[in-house]
C-alpha cells in the first residue's frame, strides 16, 4: 500500500529537521580495515592466491558507523567509546575530526586493543573484488574500571545538551547494560531522553529503553525461535521482546524482506525493502538503520515515520561496497523517487 502525499511531505519534513537534533552515541568503536588486491598468481608453497597490494582504507564501523551515519544525515553528533593507543584509534580519531566529530568523549585506554575488523578482497583487473577473508582484532578484556566510569561521565555530561542517546553495543565493553543503566538512574535531563538500543548479544538485558532495532537471526537467538516466513510467529517474537524490555518502539530488520515497526498503539507495520534485494554488500547497514531511525525519533517522527526513513537509508546504503554512509539528500531524493509503502498481512 503506498502513502499519501501528506506522508510523504511528513518524512520531508523529519529529514529537514535532522540538523536542529544533537545525538549522543555510546557504542563500541569499530575501525573496519579493507585490503584491496589484485590477483597475480597461485602460490608454490600453498594453493592459495597471491595477491598483488593496491589499496587499504580503514573507515568506522561498529558504534563508530553509526556516528559516522548521524553526521552524514546532518544530525549533531556527540560519540563517547573507548579505543586503544594504537593506528586504528588514531585514524578513527582522525576520522571523526575531519568531520567536525567532537572527539572528547573518545577516550583513549593504554591497556584496550582498538576493535579492528580487516577485510581482504581480491580481483582481476577491471573486475568487481570480492572478499576473501576477514580477520578480527579484538582486546583481550573490556575497558579499565577508571576507563569505564570516564565513559559514564562523559556520556552524562552530553546528554543535557542531547535529543536522545544512541546505544551500539557489539560486546566489547563500551557500552554495556550497566553504564546504561547508571545513566538512566542518573539525575537530570537523561531520565527522559529517548533510548535507541543496537545490541548484538545480549539485547534482553537492557532494560527502561525506548527502542531498539535488532535484525531477524538476533531475536532468534534472544527468544530461541525459529521465524522463518512464518508472519503470526514474527508478530509474536516481536510483541514478546517490546513486553520483555518494556518498549515504546521495535523495528526488526529482514534483509531482503525489509523490516517490521511494532508499537503499542497500532498493529504491527511490514515495511518492504527500498530498491533492488540483490544487495552489493551488507557491511555496516544495521548501523546505518539505527543512525535513521534515531535520528528520526529525535526529531519527532513516530515509530512507522522512523522506520520508513531507516529503511530507505538501509536500501541506499546495502548499495553501496564496503562501510558506507546514507546523507540526507540521498534521503530526500528516494523520498521523492518512491514513496514509503507497506505490506497488508
Amino acid at each position: 500500500m503506498t502513502k499519501h502525499p501528506k506522508e510523504v511531505e511528513r518524512l520531508h519534513s523529519i529529514i529537514e529537521n535532522f540538523p536542529k537534533v544533537t545525538i549522543t552515541v555510546l557504542g563500541d568503536l569499530v575501525a573496519d580495515e579493507f585490503v584491496f588486491g589484485e590477483i597475480s598468481r597461485v602460490s608454490r608453497e600453498a594453493p592459495v592466491l597471491i595477491l598483488k597490494h593496491r589499496e587499504r582504507t580503514v573507515v568506522p564501523g561498529g558504534g563508530a558507523n553509526a556516528v559516522n551515519n548521524l553526521a552524514e544525515l546532518g544530525v549533531n553528533v556527540l560519540p563517547v567509546g573507548a579505543i586503544g593507543d594504537d593506528e586504528p584509534g588514531r585514524l578513527l580519531l582522525k576520522n571523526f575530526r575531519h568531520k567536525r566529530i567532537p572527539v572528547s568523549g573518545v577516550l583513549k585506554d593504554k591497556g584496550f586493543t582498538t576493535v579492528t575488523k580487516t577485510r581482504i578482497l581480491a580481483g582481476m583487473t577491471h573486475n568487481a573484488r570480492q572478499q576473501l577473508v576477514r580477520v578480527d582484532r579484538e582486546p583481550e578484556s573490556p575497558p579499565s574500571q577508571h576507563v569505564t566510569r570516564e565513559l559514564f561521565l562523559a556520556a552524562r555530561e552530553y546528554l543535557r545538551a542531547s535529543d536522545a542517546l544512541l546505544v551500539s553495543d557489539y560486546g566489547y565493553g563500551s557500552a554495556t547494560p550497566a553504564i546504561v543503566n547508571a545513566l538512566r538512574q542518573a539525575r537530570g535531563k537523561a531520565g527522559s531522553l529517548p533510548l535507541i538500543l543496537d545490541s548484538r548479544y545480549r539485547l534482553l538485558e537492557y532494560s527502561g529503553v525506548t527502542a531498539a532495532t535488532p535484525n531477524e537471526p538476533e531475536v532468534e537467538a534472544a527468544l530461541r525461535i525459529r521465524i522463518g516466513q512464518d508472519w503470526n510467529k514474527l508478530t509474536w517474537a516481536g510483541e514478546q521482546i517490546m513486553e520483555r524490555m518494556k518498549l515504546q518502539s521495535l523495528v526488526i530488520t529482514r534483509g531482503r524482506d525489509g523490516m517490521v515497526a511494532f508499537n503499542h498503539r497500532h498493529a504491527p507495520v511490514d515495511i518492504p525493502i527500498f530498491g533492488s534485494d540483490e544487495v552489493t554488500d551488507v557491511t555496516g547497514a544495521g548501523d546505518t538503520v539505527i543512525a535513521a531511525f534515531s535520528a528520526a525519533l529525535a526529531a519527532g517522527g513516530s515509530t512507522e515515520e522512523a522506520a520508513q526513513l531507516a529503511n530507505y537509508a538501509g536500501g541506499i546504503v546495502v548499495m553501496k561496497r564496503g562501510t558506507a554512509t546514507v546523507s540526507r539528500e540521498e534521503l530526500l531524493r528516494a523520498l521523492q523517487k518512491a514513496p514509503p509503502s507497506t505490506r497488508s498481512h
